[in-house]
């Protein structure tokens, strides 16, 4: 999820485009850069999408269609749209149509991806995101390795797992996803060390989690560092006490 700033920044400067699409020549004719305008009221659709201003989103992608109705941007668009209203049905229906219309569209085979591991649909999910990975050229390929990797330990594929989530690390070193879920895969390996570099690297560059603090926690205790154990504990404790790992926490001190 794109940050709030982000966000705004974009609605910003593709507002600024769309209003510069439109030009007179000599002869008062009004001339509009069909290509232009539609990509800008595309990316302004995305970008109310991730600030969940439905309303708005619809209406750019209405613009967008009234320019190209067979517009795989604005058609992949219109399926992340459905999903975040719920539709789930639609938004696959939409994905589909857009990989049908354009099968190297890697932006949205990747959000049809993340959408079939969110349905829980491991394999589907795997299949999609494996082709994403494969496009040398995508921006967000890294964050693509993390959801492969993800999908891969749901099929029980952890020799996969690993090597996608090591790769999205390679491809991006401050990627805080790829550190957690590599201290949790060398947890579940028995190699601790590994685990806990892991596991500090993730510390240094995102907040802790109650599934980062639980980790901690177990690492701790393996290595003997009480101190430390209890401060993750105390973290843990004071900021997610509702949480499954705090239960599970409370559970093995029981035992």
């Amino acid at each position: 999820m794109v940050s709030t700033t982000r966000v705004w920044w974009t609605l910003l400067l593709a507002l600024v485009l769309v209003s510069g699409c439109v030009t007179t020549d000599g002869n008062s004719r009004t001339h509009v850069d069909k290509d232009r305008a539609l990509e800008n009221h595309i990316q302004l659709a995305y970008a109310y999408i991730e600030s969940g201003n439905r309303e708005s989103a619809r209406h750019h992608l209405r613009r967008a269609f009234d320019i190209d109705r067979r517009s795989p941007d604005a058609m992949g668009a219109m399926a992340m749209l459905y999903q975040l209203e719920g539709e789930p049905e639609l938004a696959e229906e939409y994905f589909r149509r857009t990989l049908r219309r354009d099968r190297d569209h890697t932006r949205t085979r990747n959000n049809f991806g993340v959408f079939l591991f969110g349905q829980g649909r491991y394999q589907d999910a795997y299949e999609e995101l494996e082709r994403v990975v494969q496009d040398l050229d995508y921006d967000n390929r890294a964050r693509a390795l993390v959801n492969l990797g993800r999908s891969a330990l749901h099929l029980g594929n952890t020799e996969r797992a690993e090597s996608a989530f090591r790769h999205a690390h390679v491809l991006d070193r401050s990627l805080p996803s790829a550190m957690i879920e590599l201290a949790d895969l060398y947890f579940q390996k028995e190699d601790y060390a590994e685990s806990k570099r892991f596991l500090d690297l993730f510390a240094e560059r995102a907040n802790h989690s109650p599934r980062s603090l639980w980790l901690g926690i177990r690492i701790e205790q393996i290595f003997g560092n009480e101190d430390q154990e209890a401060s993750y504990a105390l973290a843990l404790r004071n900021r997610y006490p509702y949480s499954r790992e705090h239960l599970e926490y409370i559970q093995s001190k029981e035992q």
